[in-house]
């Protein structure tokens, strides 16, 4: 393990800055990056660009300091201990500071720690409406202290992680693009007889035909929820016991996206859960719908599954011959149904639905088995994003244990060279 040393010790001197004067446009929307608090991002530790600039007349004019690139600021104010490294000369105001390194200390190393400390700056602020620590306060806090030849292997080892964990990030919020992207197409173009996308409605006009919903492939129909489910049942109006164990409940606040977020669910004993299938009891395919707080969150109810309704939920039970709940949860997320909530929630304090509303829902409707095409290329690329972003978890979660083992000297670098 390292020895424990104060912050300052690694430091060779910090610089505060200022706010020229709001009042004098002479001294805005220059050429030179002026840092504040709302620069910083948790998720990045290097500062390129910010918000606003300043002109050498407004640095001149105030308290500012131009930092060189390669230097760690810290937040001492709002977002305190937020950090990030300059990567080009830039000003800063005056709830940050610069904390140059002494000699002998890699400035890569210094960044990670005031990373490393960032919770414990935060704990140790104080203020009852905008927190704040003091600079003094701050360098005082007690940090690991690596031997000088460790220090640049241990940031070259975290930026390694960094990196990968920013890509998969990049490839899940390009994942997302094109998911929504390819909905629109496929909720509106839907898949022809050779498995591919039909061409637009401009592109090839003789393939639709005009709707109450818009332009829709020819072959399609349009349905209410009532025609195409045998089933619309809302929930039983009273607050169950929650315990420990027992049967899972479908309560709005573990509805996402799609998915049921079954790890996070109540309970329910097996004698609660006969009282609460009295109307309808879930089965596998049906589709769990939020009508309320929030609403329009749904998921389909998987093989071997039991489960029972919380409050402001329904069931949405799909004919067989007609609708693939699948199908209808993409509608509720990106298509007809969608549009449909937004126009009925609009400019409500306390947004909601009632059990009418849901079964006049209009919507496409295409044939099942172009229904279940359609649903199997949006759950394709659902995995894909869900893979993504168990990917991206694991990454964040190998990067703060090794911070800690790395920085600490538990883990020697030496040791993995």
């Amino acid at each position: 393990m390292f020895e424990i040393k104060p912050l300052r010790v690694l430091v060779e001197k910090q610089t505060g800055g200022g706010t020229p004067s709001r009042h004098e446009s002479v001294f805005w929307n220059g050429d030179i990056p002026w840092a504040s608090v709302k620069d910083f991002n948790d998720n990045e530790l290097k500062i390129s660009c910010t918000e606003e600039s300043i002109t050498e007349k407004g640095l001149q004019s105030s308290a500012s300091n131009l930092i060189p690139s390669g230097v760690p600021l810290v937040c001492t104010r709002m977002a305190v201990g937020r950090t990030a490294i300059t990567t080009c000369p830039m000003a800063i105001n005056q709830d940050v500071k610069a904390l140059f390194p002494a000699d002998g200390v890699h400035a890569g190393y210094l960044l990670r720690l005031l990373k490393f400390i960032q919770i414990k700056a935060d704990e140790q602020s104080i203020g009852s409406t905008v927190k704040g620590i003091r600079i003094q306060d701050y360098l005082d806090i007690p940090v690991p202290v690596a031997p000088e030849n460790e220090q640049p292997i241990i940031d070259h080892y975290l930026e390694i992680l960094d990196t990968n964990t920013r890509q998969t990030e990049a490839i899940i919020a390009k994942l997302q693009q094109v998911k929504k992207g390819l909905l629109h197409d496929l909720l509106t173009r839907g898949i022809d007889d050779s498995g591919q996308l039909r061409p637009p409605q401009h592109l090839a006009p003789e393939l639709y035909k005009d709707s109450p919903l818009g332009w829709i492939p020819k072959e399609w129909k349009i349905s209410t929820l009532t025609e195409i489910c045998s089933d619309i049942v809302d929930c039983p109006h009273s607050t169950p016991v929650y315990q420990d164990e027992g049967v899972l409940v479908a309560r709005t606040m573990h509805i996402k996206e799609g998915q049921f977020l079954e790890n996070l669910a109540s309970k329910v004993s097996e004698a609660s859960y006969k009282k609460r299938i009295l109307r309808l009891e879930p089965q596998e395919g049906d589709v769990i719908f939020t009508r309320e707080a929030p609403v329009g969150e749904a998921f389909v109810i998987p093989a071997n599954m039991k489960v029972c309704l919380g409050q402001r939920v329904m069931i949405l039970r799909p004919k067989t011959d007609s609708l693939c709940g699948e199908f209808l949860v993409a509608q509720i997320y990106s298509g007809q149904i969608k549009d449909r909530i937004k126009m009925l929630t609009a400019g409500t304090t306390n947004p909601h639905l009632n059990v009418a509303e849901v079964r006049n829902f209009l919507m496409p409707s295409p044939a099942l088995a172009e229904q279940k095409n359609i649903s199997s290329r949006i759950n394709a690329l659902n995995l894909k994003i869900r893979l993504e972003i168990v990917r991206f978890n694991k990454l964040k979660k190998q990067k703060s244990g090794l911070m800690n083992d790395l920085l600490t000297g538990k883990v020697r670098v030496t040791s993995l060279l």
